[in-house]
C-alpha cells in the first residue's frame, strides 16, 4: 500500500531534498508540496494525503496553527502530522503535539529514520518514543496553560485500563509495562487501542498529553499519581 505524503516546508531546497529522500521509496508517494501553512491547508482541501510531514516555523501561517486547524477539521482520519523541528524550537512541537501532532522529529534526523518515521506515523502509531514524550513534556508543563483537573473522560477507563494509561504516560513502552502489570504484550497493545477509543485519541502522544493535563501525571516527577 502506497503512503501518499505532503511536504510542507517554506525552504525549496528542504523540500526536494525531503522529495528526493521519498521518491526513492517504493511505498512512498509525495503528492504534493507546501511552502506554509495556509499554503497546506488549501493544498489539502484537494489533494488526499495520509501524512504532513510539517516544518514548524514558517511564514503566515505556521506548522502549528496549521496542525491545529487540519486535526480539527478530520479529526478521527488522515492525514497523520509528523512536525519536525530543531533543537532551540521544542516548545513548538510541544505545542504541535497538544494541536493534534503524532509525533515530531528534528530537522537533522537521518533519511532512514525519516522514512520509518513516515511508515509508523501512516499505520496510526506515534514516532516519539513515550520517554522522549516525557521529557519535552516535563520541560514545557508551565506551558499547559490549563490548571490539572479529572477529565471527565477518565471516568469511562476501568481500573486496569487507567492504571495503563498512567504508565505510558510515564513512558513505559509496551513491552515494559506487559512487564510491569504481568500480562502479555499483546494484551497491553489492546488496552492502549481500548484506552484510544474511549477517549477518542489520535495516538499514545494524545493520551500522554491528556494524562499531563488532567493531572494524572505530575510534571517533573519521578512517577505518576493516580487523580
Amino acid at each position: 500500500m502506497t503512503v501518499r505524503v505532503v511536504i510542507v516546508d517554506d525552504q525549496a531546497l528542504v523540500r526536494a531534498g525531503f522529495r528526493m529522500v521519498l521518491d526513492s521509496q517504493p511505498d512512498l508517494e509525495v503528492v504534493g508540496e507546501a511552502i506554509d501553512g495556509a499554503d497546506a491547508l488549501r493544498l489539502l482541501s484537494r489533494v488526499e494525503a495520509d501524512v504532513v510531514v510539517m516544518d514548524i516555523r514558517m511564514p503566515t501561517m505556521d506548522g502549528v496553527e496549521a496542525t491545529r486547524r487540519l486535526c480539527a477539521d478530520r479529526p478521527a482520519g488522515p492525514p497523520r502530522v509528523l512536525v519536525l523541528t530543531t533543537f532551540d524550537t521544542e516548545a513548538d512541537a510541544f505545542a504541535a503535539l497538544r494541536a493534534g501532532a503524532s509525533g515530531f522529529l528534528l530537522k537533522n534526523v537521518p533519511p532512514e529514520e525519516l522514512l520509518a518515521a513516515i511508515r509508523v506515523v501512516a499505520e496510526g502509531d506515534s514516532v516519539v518514543a513515550p520517554s522522549i514524550t516525557r521529557r519535552l513534556l516535563d520541560r514545557f508543563a508551565g506551558q499547559l496553560g490549563t490548571t490539572p483537573g479529572e477529565d471527565p473522560r477518565l471516568a469511562q477507563l476501568t481500573e486496569r485500563e487507567r492504571e495503563i494509561l498512567l504508565l505510558v504516560a510515564q513512558g513505559l513502552a509496551n513491552a515494559e509495562i506487559a512487564e510491569r502489570v504481568h500480562v502479555a504484550e499483546a494484551t497491553v497493545k489492546t488496552h492502549v487501542g481500548r484506552i484510544l477509543a474511549k477517549l477518542q485519541l489520535r495516538d499514545r502522544v494524545q493520551a500522554v498529553v491528556l494524562a499531563y493535563e488532567s493531572g494524572l501525571v505530575v510534571p517533573g516527577a519521578e512517577s505518576g499519581r493516580t487523580t
